[in-house]
């Protein structure tokens, strides 16, 4: 317990400090995460509505997929990609290993299904009246689609949120194909992992109380949006 509580007042004081080290990766971690984010999202959440508003023999199997696509395991993705982007592989000319590009384009590939499927989950959700509505007032299916987006907002926002957290606090792909670089590819989750292996627990728990508390403002922020849009 002494460990611990001692190991917290160091964090805490770390973290006062400004030390350099610690917010070089945590930016490396921001970075990385908000990029994926955003790449991913630009594919997902339009793939979702095309999805939701369209309608062909395969679309339960597309569903079934997706969801099995949820618990994918980052370690897979992470061989997946290096076998394309190795030296011996099909994009190794690229030098792509070993760099931020890298582990985006792994987190990207991994928070795909996760955004899609929370999109069409909310969309799901509405009432299909609106689109009905919409279409029957004139409206095209993109408008249609506007409208739908408009009142699924919210559930788009927290698959997006919820895609950010899942990207910024995994370590599988990260660690294969980042590879862990001091200052250039050391992110939060793959930092706390080698300075416990280290026994540096001070640096570790540092790192994890920022970590919790990024999750904790994104929250926080989502939810004041929310809670003051609908009232």
């Amino acid at each position: 317990m002494n460990l611990l509580l001692d190991s917290v007042v160091s964090a805490l004081q770390l973290i006062i400090s400004l030390d350099k080290e610690i917010f070089l990766i945590v930016w490396t971690s921001l970075r990385v995460s908000l990029l994926s984010t955003v790449f991913a999202s630009l594919i997902a959440v339009p793939l979702g509505f095309t999805i939701s508003f369209s309608k062909w023999s395969g679309k339960r199997l597309t569903i079934t997929l997706l969801n099995t696509l949820l618990a994918l395991p980052t370690v897979v993705i992470g061989l997946f990609v290096y076998s394309f982007i190795s030296r011996r592989g099909m994009f190794g000319s690229l030098d792509l290993l070993y760099t931020q590009n890298a582990i985006i384009i792994g987190q990207v590939i991994l928070i795909i299904p996760i955004i899609t499927a929370f999109t069409l989950s909310a969309i799901s959700g509405i009432d299909p009246r609106y689109k009905r509505t919409a279409i029957a007032l004139g409206a095209n299916h993109f408008q249609a689609a506007r409208v739908v987006f408009r009142e699924a907002r919210f559930g788009v926002m927290a698959a997006v949120i919820a895609a950010f957290g899942r990207v910024i606090s995994e370590i599988g792909i990260s660690m294969m194909l980042g590879g862990n670089i001091k200052g250039f590819t050391r992110t939060m989750t793959t930092s706390m992992a080698l300075e416990y292996d280290k026994g540096a627990f001070v640096m570790a728990v540092a790192l994890g109380i920022i970590l919790m508390s990024i999750s904790f403002f994104l929250n926080f922020v989502f939810h004041f949006l929310q809670g003051k849009v609908r009232s």
